[in-house]
């Protein structure tokens, strides 16, 4: 194993280890609320903020921070603890004929220091898993996802360096989803790019009675590191694919979900490469989908999709699948294993490829 693996490894564990003790200190914390009489917002994974409740439903909570404004919060990744209520003043219920001057007590200053101190916005109070996620789900709505890296340094006989960037925003209906993902890699060796390559990808999902369903999905791929198999030229392309599918569901619970279907596939593909003429070409393939959604204890979660394009001519028949293995440590911080392959696409000009990534995501 090379050294320099060790080290990244033992720097992640030690970077780990250290961001766990910061939230059980925090977790064990004692709450402000009966000091200054605002409510307080006590997260999952022990970090707490201060404010008022504005609005409490069984799906999502609605908190007035001190420090970071409205924040919108699932009902169940956190608790409100409402501050006590103030001492009535039996006195005042007393009727008087004689009324005292009101004076006004001299401000305590030590005290408006420190609360003004303990309400600073710290760098690392905006980096705390609880309050970015809240944030973002304050600002995306009813929309859930996740924000994922991976990133890779290795210095063996060559130099290598790769970075993975992905974003992914889902929404569920009753009989409808919505999917909307995007991500970029960059890998060099030796610097020189191998990878460069930008793809988003959509779903919309309706079900009808009886387990059937009708999906479409567009994606997007711009690689501007491609090269030809054969003699090594640069290929760089814009592919554009729709798919227009039908299927079934062959088993659909709360933890397990297969499907299987037929689709229509449309190819659009221009080449981009420096100083070439864009050119443009087009087909249509027919494939048939299997996709898998399996949830295991300890909040684990398998998702797979297959699709074999069954239809191109004389040519090689192709095919591409994804697995992915995901693992949530806390409501918002997870952890993926994802293993990629294509093989013969059918636009002719995409390369093949095989990718195997450790990804760590922040959900909301």
């Amino acid at each position: 194993m090379p050294v320099s693996f060790i080290k990244v490894v033992r720097q992640v564990a030690f970077l780990l280890i250290c961001w766990f003790f910061a939230l059980v200190a925090r977790a064990e914390e004692p709450t402000a609320a009966e000091t200054h009489g605002r409510d307080v917002l006590v997260f999952k994974d022990g970090d707490r903020v201060q404010g008022h409740l504005v609005e409490q439903t069984p799906e999502n909570i609605v908190f007035q921070s001190d420090r970071f404004g409205t924040l919108r919060v699932p009902a169940k990744n956190a608790v409100v603890i409402k501050s006590a209520k103030p001492a009535e003043n039996v006195a005042s219920k007393t009727p008087s004929r004689v009324t005292a001057p009101a004076t006004t007590p001299a401000p305590n200053l030590q005290t408006a220091a420190e609360r003004a101190e303990a309400e600073k916005v710290s760098v690392w109070d905006w980096f705390s898993p609880a309050v970015l996620t809240a944030k973002m789900a304050n600002f995306f709505g009813p929309w859930h996802g996740r924000v994922a890296f991976s990133t890779e340094v290795v210095t063996d006989t060559s130099d290598r360096n790769n970075v993975a960037l992905e974003g992914i925003l889902t929404r569920k209906w009753k009989n409808d989803e919505v999917q909307l993902k995007g991500r970029y890699d960059y890998s060099k060796t030796n610097e020189l790019t191998t990878t460069d390559m930008v793809k988003g990808d959509g779903l919309w999902r309706h079900d009808f009675p009886r387990l059937w369903f009708a999906q479409y999905r567009p994606t997007l791929e711009w690689n501007r590191a491609s090269f030809d198999k054969v003699t090594g030229a640069p290929t760089d392309y814009l592919l554009a694919q729709q798919e227009i599918g039908i299927g079934r569901n062959l088993v659909s619970t709360a933890t397990r979900k297969i499907r299987v279907g037929i689709s229509e596939n449309l190819f659009d593909i221009w080449n981009t490469t420096t100083g070439t003429t864009d050119s443009h070409s087009s087909r249509a393939v027919e494939s048939a989908f299997l996709e898998t959604e399996f949830k295991f204890p300890w909040r684990m979660s398998l998702t797979q999709r297959a699709v074999y394009y069954y239809s191109i001519g004389s040519a090689t028949d192709g095919w591409e699948s994804q697995i992915e293995l995901s693992k949530k440590f806390t409501e918002t911080l997870s952890t993926s294993i994802r293993h990629e392959i294509r093989r013969d696409n059918p636009d002719g000009r995409a390369p093949d490829y095989t990718r195997l990534k450790l990804l760590f995501g922040l959900d909301f």
